[in-house]
């Protein structure tokens, strides 16, 4: 290799290092400031390809995206004085570089412990005016309202960044106290099932004995009309037994006595004591029924 070449050679890497170092890009996802020893010199470098200079410049890069900060639970007092274990979490992005760098030497960790901190306060002072009732269902997002509204009255100036939102995701009663309250609440369940019970064991009476009131009813309608039936099959035998009498009166007493011997001698062992001479043998006697 000659000389001129190694030259050359040696010439495009230390351009080469320069441009690396003079270099640099802003992704449009990231937020940035150009430091010039130490202390800022651009407080928010827009996405592109930038120039500094080597060893006087810095550059620092920070995601500006929408972060999420899911705080630990922390126990807060209602207005009634009870105790409640409340779960958060925060949305928040870098709206001031500059004051975000500033405020936090653009340490993320930083940045959410500080904002934690004033989160926790906000939510302990919003607990502090409502009741249970309506810090669980009734004023809970007028609450999240409000506590993003107080937050980014601070944390704009002060940090740099916006609260984009504010959630709980949890409220539940501290582990020494959820106990006998559940235990309450087993309590009011059973007293609340007995006492539907008790509601449904008397409609079932009620039921019950309208069910034999009807069934009485019907048995005693279904005999009436069997007794009405049965008088008028009765009434009209008997009719039709005094016609036949009629048509012929002495057959008709014929054929009664020879049932009626029938029924008189139908077992040896039967015994009779009446006169010979009575109605009773009137055709055992004489075939033609002459007295």
């Amino acid at each position: 290799m000659s000389t001129k070449t190694f030259i050359f050679s040696l010439a495009v890497i230390v351009v080469a290092l320069i441009a690396s170092n003079s270099l640099f890009i802003v992704n449009e996802f990231e937020r940035g400031v150009l430091l010039k020893f130490g202390r800022l010199s651009n407080a928010d470098l827009a996405p592109g390809l930038h120039i500094k200079a080597p060893i006087i410049h810095e550059v620092r890069k920070f995601d500006g995206r929408v972060l999420t900060l899911d705080a630990r639970a922390e126990r807060f007092l209602t207005v009634e004085k009870k105790s409640m274990m409340v779960d958060s979490f925060a949305k928040w992005r870098i709206i001031d570089v500059g004051e975000y760098y500033t405020a936090t030497n653009g340490e993320e960790n930083r940045a959410e412990r500080l904002l934690a901190q004033r989160i926790n306060e906000g939510l302990r002072n919003q607990f502090a005016q409502r009741t249970l009732q309506e810090v669980v269902s009734g004023e809970r997002d007028q609450l999240m309202v409000d506590l993003t509204n107080q937050l980014n009255n601070f944390t704009q100036t002060s940090l740099g960044i916006e609260v984009v939102d504010v959630r709980v995701k949890k409220i539940d009663l501290p582990t020494e106290v959820s106990g006998p309250v559940f235990s309450r609440m087993a309590a009011e369940r059973e007293r609340e099932a007995r006492e539907h019970r008790s509601k449904g064991k008397e409609q079932a009476e009620i039921i019950r004995a309208d069910a034999d009131r009807q069934r009485t009813i019907l048995q005693a309608q279904a005999y009436r009309d069997s007794e009405l039936l049965r008088g008028e099959g009765d009434a009209l035998a008997a009719a039709i037994y005094s016609q036949a009498y009629n048509k012929d009166p002495e057959f008709y007493a014929f054929v009664r006595s020879l049932n009626a011997y029938r029924s008189s001698f139908k077992d040896k062992q039967d015994l009779l004591v009446v006169d010979p001479n009575s109605d009773f043998f009137r055709y055992l006697n004489n075939s033609s029924g002459e007295r």
